[in-house]
């Protein structure tokens, strides 16, 4: 969670130039790895978990907490600080982050903050992001000479293969008619399974009579089987029809 107080108010596009540069040898060195939210999404997850070699509900129980966003009360997990005065990462040491290489989206950006919005052009109801420097006290990052457009920091930063692998996630998350929803509990606790328990939407997809019921290609499902890159994938396609968003699966029978 992006600390406000931080936020410079001017919207950045892609082209848009800074100077910046983060290394052990700056005073600051790892002082943002501290007293701050750390929202994960889909994929983050995902990552975290293999790179710890755990399954997704140890990593869950483990290393988050749950908060809810919004009026749509969407459950999101969050790193779980350490429970000392600084509120530290668990997966920071002096030498920086240790799991750098599988770092969350929210920390690949920094010290760039990324958001969508919902736009209407030719009367159809669109994505757009944006992006904002977060300029805090403590960061002295901005007083080094390396030059960046936010085109080439998250290329750099490996970012754009995160937002395309989260970006069906956020489109739920930014629906502007979700509040008209039935997100009852039980349809919560779905969303929950389905983006970020991949060991539980999978025994939900082949240990229950959910392949009884929907048309899913041989291919498809030794893919799931595999990978929890195509089961997370598979998980916002099924969100979206239980929602009643779009009809992203068939039922068998149905023609």
């Amino acid at each position: 969670m992006v600390n406000m107080s931080a936020v410079d108010k001017v919207q950045l596009t892609l082209k848009s130039k800074f100077r910046f540069k983060c290394h052990k040898g700056i005073s600051c060195f790892t002082k943002c790895c501290s007293n701050i939210d750390i929202m994960l999404t889909p994929y983050d997850v995902v990552a975290l978990n293999k790179r710890l070699g755990i399954g997704s509900e140890e990593f869950l129980e483990k290393y988050t907490y749950t908060q809810t966003d919004g009026k749509a009360n969407f459950p999101i997990p969050y790193l779980r600080m350490r429970d000392d005065e600084e509120r530290t990462c668990p997966f920071v040491s002096a030498e920086g982050c240790t799991l750098y290489e599988d770092r969350p989206a929210n920390c690949r950006y920094y010290p760039i903050g990324q958001g969508t919005l919902k736009k209407s052009v030719n009367d159809k109801i669109v994505d757009e992001e944006f992006f904002f420097f977060v300029k805090e006290d403590h960061c002295k990052g901005f007083q080094e000479s390396d030059e960046w457009t936010i085109a080439s920091w998250r290329e750099d930063q490996g970012v754009n293969r995160y937002d395309e692998l989260n970006r069906e996630w956020k489109s739920i998350l930014l629906l502007r008619n979700v509040e008209k929803l039935a997100l009852d509990e039980k349809k919560l606790l779905m969303f929950y399974m389905a983006c970020y328990d991949m060991d539980r939407f999978r025994r939900f997809i082949f240990e229950s009579r959910f392949l009884d019921h929907f048309e899913v290609d041989e291919a498809s499902k030794e893919a799931m089987r595999a990978d929890d890159v195509e089961l997370m994938r598979f998980g916002f396609k099924y969100l979206k029809y239980i929602l009643l968003i779009e009809e992203t699966l068939k039922t068998k029978g149905k023609k």
